[in-house]
């Protein structure tokens, strides 16, 4: 559950920073609006290091289904969009596999 929660704060701090940049080049946001988003990418760096995983590429894996499973509450809470059932039966089938990789037996390391 802990690593659920860390990936969800890592996917709302990347999305914010990421979208500062989106407002300040595509909606016409002063430059100011940099300043918190870069805090937040940092932020975003940050927590994903706390994540239980043993593995970087692992943990960064694991949490591209939560960080799509996010964008799309972004765009339904920030963006005034509702996400379609499109939206979210790719992101159920990403949820699938992060939960998966997360959770899936490990054999010998380096096999596969």
């Amino acid at each position: 559950m802990k690593t659920y929660l860390v990936y969800t704060a890592a996917a709302l701090a990347e999305i914010a920073g990421c979208f500062s940049f989106w407002a300040w080049l595509r909606l016409d946001k002063p430059a100011w609006w940099l300043t918190p988003g870069m805090v937040a990418l940092a932020l975003f760096a940050w927590l994903l290091t706390l994540s239980d995983s043993d593995a970087a590429g692992r943990a960064y894996a694991a949490y591209g289904g939560i960080y799509i499973a996010v964008s799309l509450l972004w765009l339904w809470m920030v963006e005034s969009r509702v996400p379609d059932r499109w939206d979210l039966i790719g992101a159920a089938v990403c949820l699938i596999g992060t939960g998966i990789i997360l959770f899936g037996p490990r054999g010998v390391p380096g096999s596969i």
